[in-house]
């Protein structure tokens, strides 16, 4: 493209020396924590004969793609924070926008195909062997990276063939489709409407296909008992706990056109870095085979 900009600086948090050291301690522990508890939860489920059900087939995969999503991120900014600033390249940029909607688009797509088989397990119990295969899940998993991919490279070719001319400051921690729009300097009515759209629907669709599976859930356990009503939820509580935590924020940001960057700043920490590092605490704390198959290793 015609940029003349080669380089961004990433403002990040705060320019006040105190803050960013906070801020730096936090964020370095808060990353720490998301790359040990996803981990753990990766080596106990390939490690384990136990946990062999799709669930925690899922599960697996969606703690690989939270390490891939924080450190998309992470890395940069923490060292923004001990910096100061930090300075990506225009190519670097384009390449951490890629990152970030792929292994984020592709862990919405995760979390619905999470949904759906909570949904078989739940409504349809006799069936759950036969329709949940481990081809099935291996394809739902596949179209969830291809989703991923296919809708990040969209986005990134569209800004790529931006021009950016000045100024190069980015009021953002990471290199975001709305920071990228504002600095260009070329008329994006267009292709923000474009990202609207893009992002809007894949996070309302699969939100509402989200809500959608648990009310049919609730309304198929019309009549159980209290324990019943207790064993079916316990094991939908731990997922619509991550939804609510990731889907919230992330629908805040990209049904809207952007206007408000410091805003849309801090709504990103909850999905980028808060929403990953609670995830594996989620599914431990609440499930016991989880824990009982970490003791296990741990003895090991």
């Amino acid at each position: 493209n015609n940029s003349s900009v080669k380089e961004f600086i990433l403002l990040g948090f705060s320019d006040k020396p105190g803050l960013q050291v906070i801020y730096f301690v936090m964020f370095l522990l808060f990353y720490l924590i998301t790359l040990a508890g996803n981990l753990l939860i990766v080596i106990t489920v390939i490690s384990s004969r136990h946990l062999n059900s799709p669930m925690y087939f899922f599960l697996c995969y969606l703690s690989f793609v939270d390490i891939s999503y924080s450190s998309t991120t992470a890395p940069k900014m923490i060292a923004g924070l001990l910096l100061g600033s930090t300075t990506i390249s225009l190519l670097g940029c384009m390449a951490q926008l890629f990152g970030f909607h792929f292994f984020g688009c592709t862990e919405i797509f995760l979390l619905t195909a999470m949904a759906y088989d909570r949904y078989v397990a739940i409504c349809r119990p006799l069936h759950y062997t036969a329709l949940m295969t481990r081809r099935t899940c291996g394809r739902l998993v596949m179209g969830s990276w291809l989703g991923g991919f296919l809708h990040s490279a969209l986005q990134t070719l569209l800004t790529a063939r931006l021009p950016f001319c000045g100024p190069n400051k980015i009021n953002h921690y990471f290199c975001d489709i709305h920071s990228l729009l504002h600095l260009a300097c070329a008329d994006t009515h267009t292709m923000a409407v474009t990202v609207v759209v893009n992002c809007g629907l894949i996070t309302l669709t699969s939100f509402i296909i989200l809500i959608t599976s648990y009310v049919v859930i609730l309304v198929s356990l019309r009549g159980q008992t209290p324990a019943g009503w207790h064993k079916a939820l316990s094991t939908c509580g731990s997922h619509i706990t991550v939804v609510i935590l990731f889907f919230g924020p992330c629908t805040f940001t990209y049904i809207r056109p952007s206007s408000d960057l410091a805003k849309d700043k801090n709504v990103a920490v909850f999905y980028s870095v808060i929403s990953p590092m609670l995830n594996p605490l989620i599914y431990t704390l609440r499930n016991e085979e989880m824990k009982a198959a970490i003791r296990r290793l741990w003895s090991r």
